[in-house]
């Protein structure tokens, strides 16, 4: 039965199919001494191989034999029964993931928009509780600058010359601060800096038109405002907080073949953690 190319297994009332090689990952586990006719605990049944077990917590014990990753949903809350059932099919590796909770269960971000506006000009500033976020939001943000003349705040267009690219300033890792509309300059000339934010390829100027654009793609990444507030009533400060349940990235397992150990694996948990968005 070990050669078999695709493997049937019927559990719990679920059908899963999948190819041996898959089941056999973890050649110590059951379901790889299932194809080797050594797993009394599984029934062949019209080809299929009967397992009385949890068929919904089983489609993510295949999820991590196919990938040799730990990625579940964020509402996802068996982390016991999944470990027990990672205990009971010899997946020692993945209970010893599961077993460790805080790695795998989602986490609170906090992000914080403040704009004010001061004549002709628009500052930003954003502050996250994930650096990562902010890091990714930094190299969405794009500010450009050039001298203009005779050009206003409520202009729709950039004229048609070259315009230079600004670093964004970025105090820590958790956030950045940019800035867009128009000012003179010491040679009484008019300096303009507009901004784009991907994917969206405009360059805007009107500090409103930035602020709605940067407020819809915090709103596409998964954040919800659950807050607006006047910081400074003098300055005219409003600040707008977000929130979002950030998944962990997957957890990976590394598998290591052991020489002359006559084709047991060794499981290893990598303590490298994917970055996520």
């Amino acid at each position: 039965m070990s050669n078999r190319e695709v493997v049937v297994l019927s559990v719990g009332g679920v059908r899963f199919v999948t190819r041996a090689s898959t089941l056999q990952q973890f050649p110590e586990s059951r379901l790889a001494r299932m194809l080797n006719d050594d797993g009394w605990e599984f029934k062949l049944v019209n080809g299929e191989f009967f397992v009385d077990r949890d068929g919904t917590l089983f489609s993510y014990i295949m999820d991590f034999l196919r990938t040799l990753q730990v990625s579940l949903p964020t509402d996802f809350s068996d982390y016991q029964r999944l470990q027990r059932e990672a205990e009971f099919y010899g997946l020692y590796p993945l209970a010893d993931l599961l077993s460790q909770e805080h790695l795998l269960k989602p986490r609170l971000e906090i992000l914080e928009v403040r704009f004010s506006l001061q004549e002709m000009q628009a500052f930003f500033r954003i502050f996250g509780s994930c650096s990562t976020t902010v890091e990714t939001l930094a190299e969405q943000i794009t500010v450009f600058t050039g001298q203009q003349s005779g050009w206003s705040w409520n202009s729709p267009f950039p004229p048609q010359k070259p315009l230079v690219p600004l670093p964004l300033e970025r105090p820590s890792h958790h956030d950045m601060v940019f800035q867009c509309g128009t000012d003179y300059s010491a040679g009484d000339q008019l300096v303009a800096r507009y901004v784009s934010i991907k994917p969206d390829n405009r360059k805007l100027i009107n500090g409103t038109n930035v602020l709605g654009l940067l407020l819809d793609t915090l709103l596409k990444d998964g954040f919800r405002l659950i807050s607006t507030r006047t910081v400074s009533s003098e300055e005219k400060v409003e600040c707008y907080s977000f929130e979002r349940m950030k998944r962990p990235a997957g957890l990976t397992v590394t598998v290591n073949q052991t020489p002359g150990s006559s084709g047991v694996a060794q499981a290893k948990r990598s303590e490298h953690v994917q970055k996520g968005k």
